[in-house]
């Protein structure tokens, strides 16, 4: 198994798409998604829902925002069934953008618990990616950091890894913490955060735990799924890293909020042609085999709590997630990297 699913662009199907000036008529046949996601497990899991239900997906890519803007310029004319994003403010966006229309379905309702569901049924989640932070098992666990406002404690200074704040993980996490703990504290841990990086913010979540063996720092903040994707590799310079990388889940104690987690979730398009089909797809999201797939072949956390965790994951532990409040996420994510940014952490 790679370490890491590639991304890649239909650019066939996307010119396809593109091209399409008028709304086609509706098919029972197939269903059109746009989807921000770009992974070959996804792909082998629409390829299973064609397979076991003869509705052919026809597939566009981007980022989340562009699509929603896309939906939103189609208007009445759009060919959009489903829409599909990572990062919960991201699904808040789209349904405050007026391009989701409001869901219900017992089967989905029986499979996902209402804390991943949108309250009024414009989106729910389908796979979920806790934040955490990772240090080098050879240097040893640091000692008495347990939460994420610990980061900015000045004995951490030069130590911690990370991504861009513009990233939608790190945004979606300083819009926990400024949710957490109002905009003063949260000014002062970004400050913190910032005077303790061991280096400028650069490359992705990878990049963050590699630093670790090779003494760039201690500490690296990064999504669990890239780690149990190393995990998940035969090669044995992976096996290695990924032994020698230990987690911790943040703000587990009694009484406080849990790990935060992105989420990947999916919703209706308002003005989906294609709404049999539609709802189809949507409930097969919750299936078994599509959680599976989630699980097992992208390393993700599944949204149905008695599908199978990918061993990868499980060897990093258990933990307590954060409660998932898009709206929540989505109004904070501005403020927050204000905040991010005025600190140094660019």
């Amino acid at each position: 198994m790679p370490a890491c699913p590639p991304r890649r662009l239909l650019g066939l199907a996307a010119a396809a798409l593109l091209a399409w000036g008028a709304r086609p008529a509706a098919a029972a046949g197939e269903v059109n998604l746009y989807s921000s996601r770009h992974y070959d497990s996804d792909r082998a899991l629409y390829e299973a829902f064609t397979k076991e239900t003869g509705i052919r997906v026809r597939l566009i890519e981007g980022d989340a925002d562009q699509l929603i803007e896309r939906i939103r310029n189609e208007g009445a004319n759009s060919p959009a069934d489903v829409f599909i994003t990572v990062d919960a403010a991201r699904l808040a966006r789209a349904a405050n953008a007026g391009v989701l229309a409001p869901f219900r379905s017992g089967v989905i309702e029986a499979r996902i618990p209402a804390g991943l569901r949108d309250p009024e049924g414009m989106w729910f989640a389908v796979s979920k990616r806790a934040r955490v932070v990772m240090y080098d098992r050879e240097r040893g666990a640091p000692e008495g950091l347990t939460r994420y406002e610990d980061l900015a404690e000045p004995r951490f200074k030069g130590q911690i890894c990370v991504r861009s704040s513009s990233h939608p993980y790190n945004t979606s996490l300083a819009a926990s913490i400024l949710a957490a703990d109002g905009a003063e504290r949260t000014e002062a841990w970004a400050r913190g955060f910032a005077a303790n990086l061991a280096r400028p913010p650069q490359g992705g979540d990878r990049d963050q735990f590699r630093a670790l063996p090779a003494g760039q720092c201690r500490l690296a903040i990064a999504n669990t799924y890239y780690l149990a994707a190393i995990g998940a590799s035969e090669r044995p310079e992976d096996k290695a890293l990924f032994a020698r990388i230990g987690v911790i889940f943040p703000n587990q104690g009694e009484g406080d909020r849990g790990t935060h987690v992105n989420v990947s979730g999916a919703g209706l398009v308002k003005t989906a042609p294609n709404r049999a089909a539609a709802t189809r797809f949507l409930e097969y999201l919750t299936g078994d085999s599509a959680q599976a797939t989630f699980a097992l072949g992208n390393m993700e956390y599944p949204a149905v709590a008695a599908a199978p965790l990918h061993p990868a994951l499980a060897a990093m532990g258990s933990f307590r997630p954060e409660p998932v409040d898009a709206e929540r996420t989505n109004t904070n994510a501005g403020p927050a990297l204000q905040i991010m940014q005025r600190a140094g952490w660019r």
